[in-house]
């Protein structure tokens, strides 16, 4: 009964990792509990994984941030503002590195493919000085074994490890990565060595990158890797694990040609046109781990369609060549739906989170062993029915609506320039206006005042007196700051997609289905499972009661319909993009209403825009085009004077900015700081920008404070690119996370650093 799961969330049931960071983040406790709680917490999925019957049960996909941090952490790549000269890296560097610290920056993060996971970017040029300096793949496989459970060791794969590295700041932005692929191969023999010593028999290389375009020299690469590790492969069995997407045909003959590999895993709920290659060919003695339980959504699997899809593999590499396994590590999925005990009883029927997935797994396994259980088989197949009859999943005139958006672009009527005049006039902001993403800290009170209301403990009327003044409060330290366009800090708001999607019918929401989003940072994704309208206004109520407390501007503040999406468990019984522009619809409704209780600003956050990029060229412009176009129906309707700005947040934007310009917002706020502002590369090779641009000044998500000279600098880099009369001062992103003593200070010098730079093209004329 040959089952396998590529990796496991790590947060725990009730977010137990990320509260033993933060504490130890904070001083409250010491590195021995961290420690602890983490090893609870490993031994607890191993012994479940066990105890369901899994027979090839991952380690090393436990991380204290992220794995992509912790393989740097192996080869000992520290950029070297981070001090460290050798011996074994520890918290103080490995969090430094992670969420840097008083003096230094913390390393880029960035989107893991297409999913909301941020993994932490390499920095490497030809002077770094690899060594083996964090044994954490071999403790935590020793760590097992003490319980009794041979696990099946996971690195990130040498080549893929490089190919989403970066060129360190003052190397050459050509430099070949995987020029140093000689350099990283020692380290990686050394560790195979170990965990070989350690008595390993299986390991499995995380070579996701192979699903991407890849150009003869990159594949290459592989082959030269994989025939370099051979020796010291030996006696091993070697799964190479790819997911998100279906690998290509020339990666496939690649992958399949790869010297020292026992076995290739793949995913076959994103990847379906993988099928057919194996179909065409599959090398015979070769393990095929076959992904058909979906690791990034939760549904429940149809198991007689998967239990199909594994007879004919089966038939193809032989019934004893084939594992079943999930899409990709469910790391992407929340934990458990045990914890759910609120949830609608109909719709958790149609549910699986990471430990059903783990039983799902295993009951294919056994039914391709000939030892159906067919009582759990006949259950599934009863909520499939159940799923596909209900009558809450369908809602014909949100059908109709969204059938009858074919057929226009929805553009504005008034090109953008003209428009940033007609708000000039109303608005009347000075040069290089500062104004801020939308959240403020939210404070321990204010999330208890939240959790009282929400148990019914205290009175509606109560918890609106303390939100008024947690609103006026922000106001307050908008207008001493002197902020020129104020938000209201969003303090009725507990995550920027929840808020909307549970005033919105179509949407399901859990207590616990938290998925780790970066470091301690979770997230919990709404569950789309039917059609999205709105029955009423959402924000209209908070919005005006903000703007009645200024005569300054007040944005407006909405989640947009693609951010929605990708940041929810979409519905899979319908394109997505069907679903989006019936989100794009509600939020249209609430957008209009906004404009009619006077409010002149509406921000539309597409944070999430950029994330659902497919993954294939060839498949990026029929995506951008729903998703623009989305994005365009919420704010087709509004008069020129009323200012729409939209906000994008970490990711590599400078291949869509044709796209963010097509959604032809008057004004866009954008992560730009802790990427090394790469985004300004783009307006320097050309590209012509004629909305209002905020490149983000400072990076919200270190607790670092920049001086006013750092952000004048920075200012100053942006305006050798673009014009002084387009560009907006602002944070890279909502301050939600950060706290009042870090807020403060960073915004006061952000508005220093704008008002020196505006004297000085004063004095310049």
């Amino acid at each position: 009964m040959a089952s396998h799961i590529v990796g496991y969330p790590r947060m725990g049931p009730k977010r137990e990792l990320k509260f033993a960071l933060e504490s130890f983040w904070d001083g409250k406790s010491s590195a021995e509990e961290l420690k602890k709680v983490a090893a609870n917490l490993r031994s607890a999925i191993w012994k479940q994984m066990a105890e369901a019957g899994i027979q090839y049960i991952p380690s090393n996909t436990f991380s204290y941030y992220d794995q992509v941090l912790d393989t740097t952490a192996m080869l000992g790549a520290v950029p070297a503002r981070y001090n460290w000269n050798s011996g074994e890296i520890g918290f103080d560097i490995y969090f430094s590195m992670a969420r840097g610290n008083a003096s230094v920056p913390a390393m880029e993060m960035t989107k893991w493919f297409d999913t909301n996971y941020h993994f932490i970017v390499p920095e490497l040029g030809p002077d770094v000085k690899f060594s083996y300096a964090s044994h954490k793949a071999v403790d935590e496989y020793k760590e097992a074994k003490v319980l009794g459970i041979n696990t099946v060791p996971v690195l990130v794969g040498p080549v893929s490890y490089l190919l989403l590295s970066k060129p360190a700041k003052g190397v050459e932005k050509s430099f070949s990565l995987l020029s140093l692929i000689d350099k990283i191969l020692p380290v990686y023999k050394e560790v195979v060595a170990e965990l070989k010593a350690a008595g390993a028999t299986w390991i499995q290389f995380d070579e996701p990158t192979l699903v991407k375009d890849l150009d003869a020299h990159q594949l290459q690469a592989f082959t030269y890797a994989y025939a370099e590790l051979e020796s010291t492969l030996s006696g091993l069995n070697v799964l190479i694990e790819t997911y998100f997407a279906d690998v290509p045909a020339e990666a496939y003959k690649t992958l399949t040609s790869l010297k020292a590999v026992t076995a290739y895993g793949f995913d076959l709920v994103r990847g379906t046109k993988t099928l057919d290659l194996i179909k065409h060919g599959f090398p015979s003695g070769k393990f095929l781990f076959a992904g058909v339980v979906d690791g990034r959504n939760i549904w429940a699997n149809n198991l007689a369609s998967s239990l199909n899809t594994l007879q004919e593999l089966g038939d193809i590499v032989g019934k004893d060549k084939v594992v079943v396994s999930t899409s990709c590590s469910l790391l992407h999925t929340a934990v458990d739906l045990v914890n759910e005990t609120k949830l609608d009883q109909e719709i958790k029927s149609w549910l699986a989170f990471a430990a059903q997935k783990v039983v799902e797994v295993n009951a294919l396994a056994k039914a391709l062993a000939g030892q159906k259980d067919e009582v759990f088989f006949s259950a599934n197949a009863a909520a499939l029915a159940s799923r596909k009859s209900s009558p809450r999943v369908t809602n014909e005139a949100v059908q109709k609506a969204a059938a009858a958006l074919k057929g226009s672009d929805h553009r504005r009527a008034t090109d953008v320039s003209a428009r940033l005049d007609a708000q000039q006039k109303k608005l009347n902001l000075p040069i290089l206006p500062t104004t801020t993403i939308g959240s403020f800290p939210q404070t321990a009170d204010l999330r208890r005042v939240r959790r009282e209301f929400k148990a019914n403990k205290i009175s509606e009327e109560d918890y609106i007196r303390f939100i008024k003044e947690e609103i006026n409060n922000v106001v307050k330290i908008q207008e001493e700051l002197d902020i020129d366009v104020l938000v209201h800090g969003e303090p009725e708001r507990n995550d920027m997609v929840e808020y909307f999607g549970e005033q919105l019918s179509g949407f399901a929401f859990t207590a616990n289905g938290w998925v780790q989003s970066y470091g301690s940072r979770c997230v919990k994704p709404p569950i789309i499972y039917g059609d999205v309208s709105r029955p009423k206004p959402m924000t209209v109520f908070w919005s005006s009661t903000a703007q009645s407390m200024t005569k300054r501007p007040m944005k407006g503040m909405l989640t947009g319909p693609v951010t929605i999406l990708n940041w929810s468990f979409v519905r899979d019984d319908q394109p997505r993009f069907e679903t989006c522009y019936q989100i794009a619809l509600a939020i249209k409704d609430e957008v209009e209403d906004l404009e009619k209780a006077g409010i002149t600003v509406i921000q539309i956050d597409e944070a999430a825009l950029r994330e659902g990029l497919p993954l294939r060229k060839s498949e990026e412009a029929f995506y951008l085009n729903w998703a623009v176009h989305s994005f365009r129906i919420t704010n087709c309707g509004v008069q020129d004077t009323t200012q729409i700005h939209t906000h994008m947040c970490y990711s590599n934007f400078n291949d869509i900015i044709h796209s963010i310009i097509d959604m032809d917002a008057d004004v866009i706020t954008i992560e730009n700081s802790r990427s090394d502002e790469k985004l300004l590369s783009v307006f320097r090779e050309g590209v012509k920008y004629g909305a209002g641009i905020g490149p983000g000044v400072y990076d919200i998500h270190s607790p670092r404070i920049p001086p006013t000279e750092e952000i004048a600098d920075r200012i100053n880099k942006m305006l050798a690119v673009l014009e002084s009369n387009i560009l907006w001062v602002n944070p890279d992103c909502g301050l939600k996370t950060r706290k009042y003593t870090e807020v403060k200070p960073a915004l006061t010098n952000m508005v220093a650093a704008a008002k020196l730079i505006r004297n000085q093209l004063a004095s310049a004329k």
